[in-house]
């Protein structure tokens, strides 16, 4: 009895974990800070794009690259976080975000989420677009034999003209 208690209490305090690493990276994109991005960017992502010093260039780039083009990020918000789920020997949740872009006579709304893996030996969570796993042969690249029981949502993407 006890033992589940304590389980069902660290689950809790890995859920709150969560939606607070998922609150510093939303502020991150929306500051542009790109350290922080990155250091909550999976690592699995991170080798993919050639490590953290290309990562970190890839990162700055589309940072540039959305200014450029007149992308201005108005809102990032986490909305929830889910039960923390325990599979493939680790702590997994979906993070549920909002997000707000204006571009030139557009404005794009998304209600988008975020898998979360935890690292339990630096005690902080990595995330990737949740919709990226549902690509299955993107998640064998990333995790191979990746399993989850989490339902993965589609993205709620949403577009008005912006007349002024």
């Amino acid at each position: 009895m006890c033992s589940g208690i304590s389980i069902a209490q660290n689950k809790e305090i890995l859920k709150e974990l969560a939606l607070r690493n998922a609150k510093t990276t939303s502020e991150a994109t929306i500051s542009e800070d790109y350290k922080t991005v990155l250091k909550h960017t999976h690592p699995y992502l991170i080798n993919l794009m050639g490590g953290n010093e290309n990562a970190s260039e890839i990162i700055k780039a589309s940072f540039k690259e959305l200014r450029s083009k007149g992308i201005v990020y108005e809102k990032a918000e986490i909305l929830s976080v889910s039960d923390v789920v325990f599979e493939q020997d680790e702590y997994r949740c979906l993070v549920k975000g909002y997000n707000q872009m204006k571009l030139p006579n557009l404005r794009v709304k998304a209600t988008s989420y975020l898998m979360g893996f935890y690292n339990a030996k630096d005690s902080i969570w990595y995330f990737i677009e949740a919709d990226k796993m549902n690509n299955k042969e993107l998640a064998d690249t990333l995790f191979p034999g990746f399993k989850t029981k989490l339902e993965i949502p589609k993205d709620v993407v949403e577009t008005e003209e912006i007349k002024e």
